[in-house]
This record gives C-alpha cells, sequence and structure tokens, in this order.
C-alpha cells in the first residue's frame, strides 16, 4: 500500500480514563488511582449498571464498567456515588476550554464527553514538536482536574483512535505511524477489539475466513464489497490505516439521515402491554424530532433485547411503508405489528425504536379517503411547540401516568442519568 499521497497530520485522541469516577473523586478528595470508586447509575435499582470504576476497582475487586450493582462486594474500602451529569458536562466543556489554550477551536473535535480529537498540524512553532505539546496539555489536565488521561497519535483520525484504544490506554501515551499498521494492527483478534467492528461484523468476517485484522487487510476487496457493500469498502482500506475523514466528520461516514432512541429499562418488562407503553413514549419523540427536522420517513425499525437470564435472543428488525410520515401513532402502530410478530414473552430490558428512508415532508401527498390526515399533521407540530415552550413533560400521553411509563422520571435526567 502507497502512503505517500494520504494524509499526514499531527492528530491526537484523548481520553479520559475512568472519567465520571475521576470527576467524583475530585469533587470528593479521593484520589482515583488508589481509592475503590464505582459510580451507579440508581442506588434506588439493584440491577443498576456501573457506570464508571477506578482502576482498583476494577483490579482488585473485579468490578468495571457494565455490572450491575448486586454484584458489587460489601467491604470498607468501597465507596459508591451516583452520576452527576451536569457536573460531568461541565467537567467536559472545562477540559476543552483548556485544550483550546493551545490549538484553534476548529482543531478540537469532542468525539464524546470523555474523549477528544486535536489536529496539532503547524503548532510545532508555537509549542514545540506535536508530542510533546500533547504531553504538555496531558499534563496540564492532569495539574488543573487530577483527571488522568491517555493519549494515541497518528497521521489521521483512525490511526490516532486506533493508538489510543490499543496501545495508549495501557501505556498513557502512544504514536503510530502507517507504518507500525502491520507489526501492531494486523495481529489484534478477535476483530472486535479493532474500533469499527462489532461483534455481529466478527461473527460476518470469521464466517469468510478472516480471523484477524491482518486477515481483512489482505482480503479480497471486491468480495468485501459484494458482500458488505460501502462498509466493506471501509473495513477493508480501515485495516490499513487510511482514513480520509476531516476533523470533525465521522470516522464511520454513513450518508443515510434517521431518527432513533435507545433505553435501558430500570427493571424487567414482563408483558406486552408494558412494553407498549415505554414503546409509545419512544416513538412521540423520535417522531416530534422528526417533525422538527422538517422529514417524513418509510422504513420503521424496532429492537428489544431481553433480560440477561432469557433462553432467547433479541431482535431487530424493521418494515417499510407505501406512505411515508411523521405521525407518533402510525409509527406506534407499526412497532406494535413488529412486537406482535416477534416478541418471545420473556422478560425484555433494553428498547430502540428507529426511522429510516426519510424525505422532506413537504413531500406528503393528500389523501382523499383520509380527510383528517391534514389535521393530524397541524396537531403534531401544535404539541411539538407547547413542549418546547413549557416543558417536555407539559403535554403527556395518559400512559406515561402508569407504573410502567418512563418519560416522567427521564425527564428529570441528563443523558439518561442524574444532573
Amino acid at each position: 500500500m502507497n502512503y505517500d499521497n494520504l494524509p499526514h497530520k499531527d492528530i491526537f485522541c484523548i481520553d479520559m480514563k475512568c472519567f465520571y469516577a475521576s470527576c467524583i473523586a475530585m469533587l470528593e478528595g479521593l484520589d482515583v488511582l488508589k481509592d475503590a470508586i464505582a459510580v451507579i447509575g440508581n442506588f434506588e435499582q439493584p440491577g443498576s449498571i456501573v457506570l464508571a470504576a477506578s482502576p482498583v476497582m476494577k483490579e482488585k475487586f473485579k468490578i468495571k464498567t457494565g455490572n450491575r450493582r448486586y454484584e458489587i462486594p460489601k467491604h470498607p474500602d468501597i465507596k459508591l456515588f451516583e452520576p452527576k451529569m451536569s457536573f460531568f458536562l461541565d467537567m467536559s466543556m472545562a477540559i476543552t476550554r483548556l485544550i483550546a489554550e493551545y490549538v484553534p477551536a476548529e482543531a478540537i473535535h469532542v468525539y464524546s464527553v470523555d474523549e477528544s480529537f486535536v489536529d496539532l498540524t503547524g503548532t510545532e512553532c508555537l509549542w514545540g514538536s506535536p508530542e510533546q505539546t500533547a504531553k504538555t496539555i496531558q499534563q496540564a489536565i492532569y495539574e488543573q482536574f487530577r483527571i488522568p488521561c491517555a493519549i494515541g497519535m497518528g497521521p489521521n483520525m483512525l490511526i490516532a483512535k486506533l493508538a489510543l484504544d490499543l496501545d495508549a490506554k495501557k501505556s498513557g501515551f502512544a504514536k503510530w505511524t502507517y507504518e507500525d499498521i502491520p507489526k501492531k494492527l494486523w495481529p489484534v483478534r478477535p476483530l472486535s477489539e479493532m474500533w469499527g467492528i462489532g461483534k455481529q461484523m466478527e461473527a460476518n468476517l470469521k464466517a469468510m475466513g478472516i480471523q484477524t485484522v491482518g486477515g481483512l487487510a489482505n482480503a479480497d476487496l471486491e468480495e468485501l464489497e459484494k458482500r458488505f457493500g460501502i462498509m466493506g469498502n471501509q473495513l477493508y482500506y480501515h485495516a490499513w490505516g487510511i482514513d480520509l475523514s476531516t476533523l470533525g466528520e465521522p470516522l464511520v461516514k454513513n450518508s443515510a439521515l434517521s431518527f432513533g432512541k435507545g433505553q435501558m429499562l430500570m427493571r424487567d418488562y414482563h408483558t406486552r402491554k408494558e412494553i407498549a407503553v415505554v414503546l409509545l413514549e419512544m416513538c412521540e419523540d423520535v417522531m416530534r424530532r422528526t417533525r422538527e427536522a422538517g422529514y417524513v420517513g418509510r422504513t420503521i425499525s424496532l429492537g428489544l433485547s431481553y433480560s440477561r437470564n432469557a433462553m432467547t435472543k433479541g431482535f431487530h428488525r424493521s418494515r417499510t411503508m407505501e406512505v411515508p410520515t411523521n405521525e407518533t401513532l402510525v409509527m406506534y402502530k407499526v412497532c406494535l405489528e413488529l412486537l406482535d410478530e416477534h416478541f418471545a414473552g420473556e422478560p425484555a430490558r433494553q428498547l430502540s425504536v428507529r426511522v429510516t428512508n426519510l424525505e422532506p415532508e413537504c413531500s406528503i401527498q393528500l389523501d382523499l379517503f383520509d380527510e383528517r390526515k391534514e389535521q393530524r399533521q397541524v396537531i403534531g407540530h401544535v404539541m411539538d411547540a407547547i413542549r418546547r415552550k413549557y416543558g417536555a413533560v407539559a403535554l403527556l400521553r395518559a400512559v406515561s401516568y402508569t407504573q410502567a411509563g418512563t418519560a416522567i422520571t427521564r425527564n428529570r435526567l441528563v443523558g439518561g442519568h442524574l444532573a
């Protein structure tokens, strides 16, 4: 592979280690590197998920992100906290402002609340070598906020991310070049260890006899494209470390616009009736955003994951309609149809809904056999306006006041967790 004409920038990807736990440690006067700290989604739920755990919590007590509260042993050294999402977001913005003291704002791409990409290209005259500048920023963050971080560097966003995930999260700092790809990336297995490859894609690639990233890099490109389309092309070139996206663009490009919502339920939902309540609330939120953006969609998708102890795997199914819509009840009806066809009766723990195959709302045609269609369109926008002005829970459907409803509780949350 000839890398001569590819981007050769100085980009780093920075990740705040155990960010939520580090923020709590700073707030409570603890040391995230020495104290056993876990941030729990909700103390009132024994099955609530561990959102963050300090290194000691992971190494000594074998508790990490994704564990449940009831799995945490009772030990006097363990310190448990609920999340403070507003504070976490404030800290994230404060760290971004600190980074902006070294580079222009447009050279920073905030990837998530605890991870960012930074382009140091051209800063040599100000701060010295890019490696030294990155380490200076790393040290400044720790000195000011007592939050440790890891940095991966590379000539593009992808390699910087790979250097972070596969190297720097263990060593603290790592710089990769294109020449490092064969010896550092290709041996990686299982394939899901590489950023951008999930468990399902790993299984699909294994079915083709591809076990490692090197196997992917040396696979037949035409065969990958035939089987996976544009994603096959992307996987092939990513295995070579090639990424042509610019700062601010997604590393995985997908031009298909969609609106969706996923929700982890705080308890098992055993019946269709209970699940339907949450589905209606989720459809309401998704279609509100679809209307506000000025779109209608033809394809409705429903995903459902069962409780950990269930005997059945979850499902993800979709249905395409002849007439596009942004009406809540139309989406809800399709979701119920999919639920009735595929629900196995096991306790549900996670739901997702999505509308895709979008087109501008102005493309909707009048229906001679549906005289109330135009009225429903107007009512939807009026309801959206009321919620924008008076709050998301100013106007609710009656089911949200039942025990199965989650809209009122989730309205008090930030990012799905306590503010």
